[in-house]
């Protein structure tokens, strides 16, 4: 599983360097995830944009991800294509997690009024 971190002020932003979150690799994505997210800002953002598939193995990583983060920090999710969006939205996952079609929405969202 190839993912990539940065660090940009209070945000992480983990970008997935795969076209695939699915039962093949839900296990090594949530530890990869889990040795990333262990210290750091209060805000990730993890942005899917080069993932066209996920499954509900690979749902469940990603709210696994989120439950290691809680309560003092947030996860939110970018680059949405439409079929992971889809995923998202008919799973009701929508209304647990922040979702934006690009990283440089979910970036700006996070800029203070």
């Amino acid at each position: 599983m190839k993912l990539s971190t940065r660090t940009e002020g209070q945000l992480q932003i983990i970008s997935v360097m795969e076209d695939r979150i699915d039962a093949a690799v839900a296990r090594a994505f949530k530890e990869a995830m889990r040795d990333m997210i262990e210290e750091g800002p209060p805000v990730v953002i993890l942005d899917l944009g080069q993932v066209n598939f996920i499954d509900s193995s690979g749902l469940g990583a990603v709210v696994a991800t989120l439950k290691l983060l809680l309560p003092d920090r947030s996860l939110t999710l970018a680059g949405l294509t439409p079929s992971v969006d889809r995923v998202f939205r008919l799973t009701r996952m929508d209304s647990v997690f922040p979702l934006f079609p690009t990283l440089d929405a979910a970036l700006a969202a996070q800029v203070p009024a």
